[in-house]
């Protein structure tokens, strides 16, 4: 056993004499804390478990120190099995969106989108899916650090003391402190109540400077809106009424701020058979969920992308006939003129706010305003000056300007090295943050805060519509209210945190009955951005000329990109984060660097090599992963990996490329001696052999449409068979996905896991094909690896009629109920895996070890409706039949008929996913089962499959070749 330390003498002699399963009994925590050698963190995390506590932390009124004891009763409102749903706001770089968050005896188990927000409309993401494992994470904060080193609340007390007796200290006759020297630096503020307590702080010390840091750089978007119209503004887009969108190297329907909203208008029309479709053009250099879901997608290096802005908006502002360029933009650009009023151009945030103001001003020329987009306020908070960046910041830092330097809630010292540095020149910085990272490590002081579940706050979406945000429970870790503790850094009075909200919204929420009302849909009616009558400024619509932006051809081109699960970083601790595999490489746990096919060949390069990266200063080795579809001489990196101080799970995962973003000179690339990495990646896993992709995810042109609806029904499923028993209870359930809706997000895949307690393996098992999420995006490519159509199809078990895998089970542990369900009896399960090779859909995963029992999560955080399995039995989709179970119970106890809704149909941000009876006429399920482009995927195995697809239509210009 691992030594426990000085002091404890008895203690410890007593707990060496137990054995470790006696152990492991009575002392289930210790016992899993001391299994690991007892590194510094782990230490640190003993340590301030004993000295986290008094001082400070009771200062924050709002978590009142209480004495709890056993209830005899259940907590009013608690009905055990009966689960509780709360609205509240996920808040992601700023910008809210509404979800709902199941609790079960108290304790939040699962989270949706809630229908009453506009930024998510229902519909959730991945990153808001996986907010219950960090709610629950054990590697947050918890308590103050300084100088990295657990300290008491009465030390952090005693520090901020002294800091406002010297810095601010009152300078001026009328006794008011300046605060000179005093800075504060957070990231996007859209919340009403923390802006207010900026401003306070601000009034209190007009010395005082606010800084804003934005990890991502969408600071370009909101700069490129300042030129356009000469003020601060939002631009609203409303694909619903777009006919023709042009997406160039956009982030439109994956994580632009309202993303979900955009995905879910941008699905609605794409289906022929429930209306009119849009056309989607995308020009990018690197696939992307926009891009594929496009029906042209041009590959364009950044060289080429910067031509055709130029191009375009030469044709668009100054009505230049297109001359030069690649052939297809002269169609496109006469597409979007022939549908002015319903054409809508937007552009990713990697460009200069120059080239945001020209795009503003084509869309402005092609008379959309009012129509398909919008100019609003924004619903942002801005510092007063906008040089006021971490730029400025850490230039006065390295000048001595700076004496004390409040940080909230942002982590940039990993995202940008040289504010390590810059830190080193000021006397007192403290960070306030949920969980310890490289800035909480490399100021002086760190300050918990409370998870944004544990917290009172609000926060505007993507249209400025205000989100409540109500605490889901206690805080587990004891830290502070966010607005508490920025009043007690500067020595303001504290009050609680929902006072401080209330008092913002007294005028729109007079009284009990209105905030109640507020709480319970998640959001304040009537808080959207107004329109504003904003004139385009003339400077806007001088021609944007490459010569503006300008690069070098014959060199490579490095893009940095945040990764699309861990971010900036922020998700590198979720191992559910890290273990989804990303759309288009399907990589996980790591962050190769993508290169084209065409540098793979030239430089005799395959999966896994190792290549050195050189600019400037900075250099990185990490392996190559060819991605099809990416333009020539571009390579990409994805940010937010090489955490140092991440956490037990997100340390010294993957490669950090942040160093590269603001690198000078010329970008080198060479092939390194040493041998090739394995790269963990499901791209070959589970695959269904024989069987061409384009008759498994069926695809065809609206023209082919509306030649024969039918036409991609081809095969069915035979009728003749030595027998059939279909199933003869009261409901048939089945489900049908529309592949023109879905566009690969995987939020279906996390909820599905959340939903299910699937518990993640690892990299190494994962390398092993053992990966064990029951619900898979599989991905296609149809054409050449330079330039492929990419397709996605969710798969998951069929719940076919006709299962093979029942047949074959020597115990009987997969059968089939009255209901159409093929269901698991997992106690009968021997593990021989006959039911996985008799598959053909192979969507079965087999649970090699005991993978729940080693996951860094409390057990409570797991749904218990749902049991956790062990090694040694076979795993599947079972529609959630909980979730059936439940509505079952809800049923013959209200004498209404309950809807099921299964945790992936429930998550999906474009409503791809429909589930019900198939035998009800008025089902939505059955309705998309009558579409004539439903099919059945490998129908010549007469499987006779629960679920079936609807087959993707694209509607190509005529104009323009295949």
């Amino acid at each position: 056993m691992p030594s426990l330390g000085r002091g404890g003498a008895d203690a410890s002699d007593r707990l060496a004499g137990l054995s470790d399963g006696e152990l492991a009994r009575r002392f289930p925590k210790l016992e899993g804390a001391l299994s690991h050698a007892l590194d510094r963190r782990r230490t640190l995390r003993l340590l301030a478990l004993a000295l986290a506590s008094g001082g400070l932390k009771g200062c924050d009124p709002g978590t009142p120190d209480r004495g709890f004891v056993s209830a005899v009763r259940a907590a009013e409102g608690v009905v055990p099995g009966v689960p509780n749903i709360y609205a509240t706001a996920h808040v992601r770089d700023g910008y809210a969106e509404g979800i709902l968050v199941t609790h079960q005896m108290g304790r939040p188990i699962k989270i949706e989108g809630n229908p009453a927000h506009p930024g998510s409309r229902g519909g959730t993401d991945v990153m808001a899916q996986a907010l219950i494992h960090d709610f629950y994470d054990p590697d947050r904060a918890i308590g103050p650090l300084h100088h990295g080193m657990p300290a008491s609340w009465q030390d952090l007390t005693g520090a901020m003391q002294r800091m406002r007796s010297t810095v601010m200290a009152p300078r001026r006759p009328d006794g008011i402190r300046s605060g000179t020297g005093l800075r504060i630096l957070t990231g996007t503020v859209t919340s009403p109540t923390m802006g207010r307590a900026i401003t306070q702080v601000m009034e209190a010390y007009p010395g005082a400077i606010w800084h804003q840091w934005d990890a991502i750089g969408r600071q370009q978007v909101r700069q490129g809106g300042m030129l356009a119209y000469g003020q601060a503004v939002s631009v609203l887009p409303d694909l619903t009424q777009a006919d023709v969108v042009l997406a160039l190297d956009s982030d439109l329907l994956d994580s632009a701020p309202g993303h979900l909203a955009f995905a879910r208008d941008f699905a609605m029309r794409r289906n022929p058979v429930r209306g009119t479709m849009n056309r989607l053009y995308a020009v990018e250099a690197t696939p992307s969920l926009t891009g594929v879901a496009a029906d042209h997608r041009f590959i364009a290096s950044p060289v080429m992308l910067d031509e055709v802005i130029g191009r375009l908006s030469a044709g668009l502002l100054q009505d230049e006939a297109p001359s030069g360029g690649p052939e297809w933009l002269g169609p496109v650009m006469r597409d979007l003129r022939v549908h002015r009023g319903r054409a809508f151009i937007h552009l990713g945030p990697d460009h200069p706010p120059e080239v945001h103001a020209t795009v503003h001003a084509m869309n402005e020329a092609l008379g959309g305003r009012g129509r398909v987009f919008d100019v609003l306020e924004p619903p942002e908070y801005r510092t007063p000056s906008p040089a006021d960046d971490l730029s400025t910041l850490m230039e006065d830092m390295e000048n001595g300007r700076v004496q004390a330097l409040l940080i909230v809630d942002v982590n940039p010292v990993h995202q940008v090295p040289r504010l390590a540095a810059a830190l080193r020149h000021v006397p007192t910085s403290i960070t306030l943050a949920d969980r310890p990272h490289e800035t909480a490590v490399a100021t002086n002081w760190h300050v918990p805060l409370a998870h944004g579940m544990e917290d009172w706050g609000d926060a505007r979406g993507h249209d400025g519509t205000v989100a409540l945000i109500q605490p889901q429970a206690m805080p587990l870790y004891g830290g502070m209210n966010g607005l508490a503790a920025l009043h007690a850094c500067v020595g303001l009075p504290l009050r609680p945190a929902i006072d401080m909200v209330r008092a913002t919204w007294r005028d729109l929420l007079p009284n009990q009955r209105d905030w109640h009302d507020a709480l319970a849909t998640g959001v304040i009616a009537g808080t959207a951005c107004r329109s504003i009558d904003a004139s385009l400024h003339p400077a806007a619509s001088r021609v944007a000329s490459p010569a503006s932006f300008p690069r070098n051809a014959a060199q490579p081109v490095l893009l940095l990109r945040p990764d699309p699960y861990l971010w900036d970083g922020r998700g590198a601790n979720n191992p559910w984060l890290q273990e989804l595999p990303r759309p288009l490489s399907k990589v996980v746990w790591d962050n190769p660097l993508l290169i084209p096919p065409d540098l793979a060949r030239d430089m005799k390069l395959r999966n896994g090599d190792v290549v050195t990266l050189s600019q400037g200063q900075a250099r990185a080795r990490l392996p190559v992963w060819i991605q099809p579809g990416q333009a020539s001489g571009c390579v990409v990196g994805l940010l937010g990996w090489g955490r140092r101080h991440a956490g037990e799970t997100g340390d010294d995962v993957g490669t950090d490329l942040y160093p590269f973003r603001d690198a000078p000179g010329p970008l080198r690339i060479e092939v390194a001696k040493e041998t090739a990495i394995p790269v963990a990646c499901t791209e070959h896993h589970a695959t269904i052999i024989g069987t061409a992709p384009s008759e498994i995810a069926r695809h065809g042109t609206l023209e082919q449409f509306r030649d024969n609806p039918a036409f991609l029904a081809g095969k069915q499923e035979p009728d003749a068979s030595l027998y059939r028993r279909p199933p003869d209870g009261p409901v048939a359930w089945g489900m049908s996905i529309d592949l023109n809706a879905c566009i690969g997000c995987n939020a279906c895949v996390t909820a599905c896991q959340v939903e299910n307690n699937i518990p993640v393996v690892g990299r190494d098992e994962v390398l092993r094909q053992r990966e064990m999420h029951w619900l898979r995006i599989d991905r296609f490519h149809e054409g050449t690896l330079d330039a492929p159509d990419t397709f996605f199809q969710p798969m998951l078990c069929m719940h076919c009629e006709q299962a093979p895998c029942e047949t074959v089970c020597p115990v009987g542990a997969t059968t089939h109920d009255s209901e159409g369900l093929n269901v698991m009896v997992y106690n009968r399960c021997i593990g021989t895996k006959f039911c996985s090779n008799n598959c053909p859909y192979k969507v079965r995963r087999f649970n090699y070890f005991a993978f729940a029992q080693h996951e860094n999560r409390p057990a409570i955080s797991r749904n218990p409706d749902v049991s956790v399995r062990t090694r040694g039995v076979m795993e599947k989709c079972t529609f959630c039949v909980q979730r059936i179970a439940q509505a079952r119970i809800a049923t013959d106890r209200d004498g209404v008929a309950e809807q099921v809704v299964t945790a992936c149909q429930a998550a999906c941000p474009t409503r791809a996913i429909s589930f019900g009876d198939i035998h009800d006429p008025a089902a939505e399920v059955t309705r998309h089962k009558a579409s004539p482009l439903s099919y059945a995927a490998l129908p010549e195995q007469g499987t006779h499959p629960r679920v079936t697809y609807e087959g993707r239509i694209r509607n190509r210009n005529p104009d323009i070749g295949s």
